[in-house]
């Protein structure tokens, strides 16, 4: 799947900006990622953009949550190990990640939320975020905490 493919199907299904912003921020993380460990990061890429497909569609249930995005993917012929890391992902009813491209998604899903916020502390300018700002707001609990610094953490 292309790059263009990905993000067509992304916006035939997500309309919320937000969750677009979440998505494009999380890939680019995947991207980024991949690249570092030297995987496929055109297929991380993608991943990443793909994870919450459904999210707009299962309203928040997260008993549905990834595996109404798995249906959609294949329903549109994303690959199967696409599709199946997207199911995958949602942590409440998963565990046990040890694939590369799992934990990384654990760890961008959660870390995009936190460089977000970040960004919006700056005027949402994302390229005024240095690291030195993230891993400082990482130690404050109080900020962004509905990120799971845990699942960040288990990149390490």
């Amino acid at each position: 799947m292309e790059r263009d493919e990905a993000l067509a199907l992304l916006r035939r299904y997500v309309t919320s900006p937000p969750h677009l912003v979440h998505s494009y921020a999380t890939a680019s993380i995947m991207r980024k990622v991949a690249e570092h460990l030297g995987e496929d990061a055109s297929k991380w890429e993608i991943v990443g953009l793909l994870h919450d497909i459904d999210y707009d569609l299962v309203e928040g249930d997260m008993e549905r949550h990834g595996i109404e995005g798995y249906r959609i993917l294949i329903e549109n012929g994303v690959p199967e190990e696409i599709a199946e890391t997207v199911r995958r992902h949602n942590h409440m009813l998963f565990g046990g990640y040890n694939q590369p491209v799992e934990i990384a998604l654990q760890a961008a899903d959660s870390v995009s939320g936190l460089i977000i916020a970040c960004a919006l502390v700056k005027g949402g300018a994302i390229g005024e975020v240095t690291p030195r700002t993230v891993k400082k707001k990482f130690k404050e609990k109080s900020f962004a905490a509905g990120c799971e610094r845990h699942r960040i953490q288990m990149i390490e």
